[in-house]
């Protein structure tokens, strides 16, 4: 049996709507979750305004989102991890188990991925962005007690980045340098702080979010837009960093990432920018520097639920503003200003 729940779906570029979508009840292993809160990400902000990023496009009306925490309220026979009105935080990505990628512990690059609000396969995989919605017991991900859905949310984004921390190697004692200071080059900040950096040196082109950059743990922001030459004093003696977390997809990140790590230094490319990305590729061989590339995460999930509950790690200054589902298009419209917000929730 099947009931009709509000969902925020997208039908073409700028053609946001919130109405019905069909729910079915949970099955055997299933979970329903009542969803609390959303968090509006960039590739979100990528198919309402340009209907898809680099070669993936809509193709269908699809609902949106991948960042959701809410409370279980139904669950399907067999079930054993989680109860009804439990909170939890819902991992979006389902892997198929049964791939060459999978069986390696690779499943973040599964052959038969389904995750949640996204146009990379067609049909599309719905997102999380409706009242309730139905997942696999091991997506359902418990939080601590008295842990609210406003942070919860956040394990999605910070599994992204603790993903990328992985692929950087130790941060302990390390100078870091973070290019793009949105939602996720902010975690990468905090994260940087939280594995023992030594210094922590970020950029970025608006005024606002450097400021909260500096509030979370950097310890030097400096604007490249309003200076170009800004990270100049770093590139001496064929760099300074030890490690770079590009997070802002341009070019020149990459170019300012290449051009301050130092000799045999790492650069994990965070950002997605276009598909075609110029790269300075004889500094890379002269320098030996190690450039990484970092895709979503896996069991880094339940790491970013583990460090929220416990508190070790504080996300509350990227909370900007939290508006009702059914003013949808304002949150989206809110979220893709820059000058005004860091991370916009939707409430359920």
């Amino acid at each position: 049996m099947s009931s009709a729940v509000r969902a925020v779906i997208v039908h073409a570029p700028h053609d946001l709507r919130v109405e019905d979508f069909a729910l079915s009840a949970p099955g055997p292993g299933e979970v329903e979750v009542r969803i609390e809160r959303g968090g509006i990400c960039g590739s979100d902000l990528h198919y309402y305004h340009d209907g898809g990023f680099g070669t993936v496009r809509i193709k269908a009306p699809m609902v949106l989102g991948h960042e959701i925490a809410g409370t279980v309220s139904a669950v399907g026979e067999g079930v054993s991890r989680v109860a009804v009105g439990q909170r939890v935080a819902v991992n979006p990505s389902n892997a198929c188990g049964r791939c060459s990628y999978c069986e390696r512990g690779l499943q973040a690059h599964c052959l038969d991925m389904r995750f949640f609000g996204s146009a990379m396969r067609f049909p599309h995989v719905n997102g999380g962005f409706r009242e309730r919605l139905v997942c696999t017991e091991a997506q359902a991900v418990p939080v601590r007690e008295g842990v609210g859905a406003d942070v919860a949310v956040f394990a999605e984004p910070l599994a992204v980045v603790l993903h990328a921390a992985a692929r950087a190697g130790s941060l302990a004692a390390k100078r870091v340098l973070v290019t793009g200071c949105g939602p996720i080059g902010a975690l990468a900040i905090i994260v940087a702080r939280h594995f023992g950096a030594r210094e922590i040196v970020a950029t970025d082109v608006a005024a606002r979010t450097l400021g909260i950059a500096r509030s979370i743990g950097a310890d030097e922001t400096l604007n490249v837009g309003a200076d170009a030459a800004a990270l100049d004093p770093f590139k001496a003696d064929k760099g300074r960093f030890d490690v770079a977390f590009e997070c802002s997809g341009h070019k020149s990140g990459v170019a300012d990432a290449i051009a301050t790590v130092r000799p045999r230094g790492t650069i994990v490319q965070v950002g997605i920018g276009g598909a075609e990305m110029p790269i300075p590729i004889n500094a890379v061989v002269a320098k030996e520097i190690d450039l990484k590339g970092t895709f979503r995460f896996y069991e880094e999930f339940e790491q970013a639920v583990d460090l929220l509950g416990s508190g070790r790690i504080d996300v509350s200054p990227l909370h900007s503003a939290t508006i009702p589902v059914e003013r949808a298009k304002e949150a989206f419209d809110l979220a893709s200003d820059k000058s005004q917000s860091m991370k916009v929730q939707l409430a359920f």
